[in-house]
């Protein structure tokens, strides 16, 4: 088992959340608080980069998707940063790389 972590930076175009380990739904109200606690401004953009992120259930998925809903609402972009390809996968079986955006890392997701 691979506890959670979330790390915060800011990036030019708004706050990065860095996710390692495992998101399941053991923790995913620890990343939905984390998201909800994270002001946004319109016009900005949040970033999770999954780069460290190990494993990815349903309740992980739904937890990317209240994210994408959080930004939204304060009428902010929103992208994932560094799937990893299992999760990546699964994303796109169930269609939500439809209304997701995908970058390779966060360096690429936090270009103006």
């Amino acid at each position: 088992m691979s506890p959670l972590q979330i790390t915060l930076r800011d990036a030019v175009t708004g706050p990065v959340l860095n996710i390692t380990g495992e998101l399941d739904y053991t923790n995913a109200a620890e990343l939905l608080d984390r998201i909800t606690a994270v002001a946004l401004q319109p016009g900005r953009r949040l970033v999770l980069d999954l780069g460290g992120m190990k494993f990815c259930d349903s309740s992980g998925i739904s937890a990317l998707i209240a994210a994408r809903n959080h930004a939204l609402a304060a009428q902010a972009d929103f992208a994932l940063a560094a799937v990893p390809d299992h999760t990546l996968r699964v994303l796109r079986i169930v269609g939500l790389d439809q209304i997701l955006t995908f970058h390779p890392d966060s360096d690429t997701a936090t270009r103006p």
